[in-house]
């Protein structure tokens, strides 16, 4: 069974978490491996179809090849072949360390050479609002709170072929960042969740094209 949901397919609940699935990424286990899981899917593609079964230390070959052409590979098989690759300067996965760590962020920048394609049927753009949804949540050491709230929450209906407006992101954005100065960010950072229970911000969502945005359960 494919990983990456289809377009048109329904928001499923996580049986592990509140979210929907992939929505509870990084801190749901359950949901943080499906994240992982679309861009595993895609390299095990590109392998078998350019090369065939490989092992470990072959793919670790084929890794550094894509990650010196990446704007010949599709943005997953890319992310892939960086977490098939270690980083000399901090030791963690190729383009994820810490923001401190120069051999990652400039690794980290390559990403952005890398091939978006659009699914047949989905909105323009729709690719490029996942892919950067889905390196928010698998960096979610270099972002602040609400972003990774609000771009983990967004990704599952993303993934099934919806796009907020420009207009709407936009406005997301504006309440979600108002809502974090009135918690602080000792508060958020202890319970970035409370976010969801600012009055502003569930009026917002309620309002929007994406009521459950939050989850089924709400």
């Amino acid at each position: 069974m494919a990983v990456r949901p289809q377009l048109g397919d329904p928001l499923r609940p996580c049986p592990d978490c509140p979210a929907w699935e992939f929505g509870g990424a990084p801190a749901c286990a359950r949901c943080a491996g499906l994240v992982d899981g679309l861009i595993e899917e895609a390299w095990h593609a590109y392998v078998a179809a350019e090369f065939g079964p490989l092992s470990p230390a072959e793919q670790r070959d084929v890794a550094r090849m894509v990650v010196q052409e990446p704007h010949r590979h599709d943005w997953r098989v890319l992310d892939a072949a960086l977490d098939l690759l270690r980083c000399d300067e901090c030791g963690g996965r190729l383009g994820s360390g810490p923001m401190a760590c120069g051999s990652c962020e400039v690794a980290h920048g390559f990403r952005y050479a890398a091939i978006e394609t659009d699914r047949p049927g989905a909105l323009r753009g729709n690719e490029h609002a996942v892919r950067v949804n889905v390196s928010v949540v698998r960096r979610p050491q270099v972002t602040s709170a609400q972003e990774l709230l609000a771009r983990r929450l967004l990704l599952p209906a993303l993934l099934v072929g919806h796009l907020p407006s420009t207009a709407e992101a936009q406005r997301f954005s504006a309440v979600f960042k108002d809502a974090a100065a009135r918690l602080g960010t000792t508060a958020l950072a202890r319970d970035p969740l409370a976010l969801t229970r600012d009055p502003v911000v569930a009026e917002l969502v309620a309002g929007s094209d994406f009521p459950q945005l939050f989850g089924p359960a709400h």
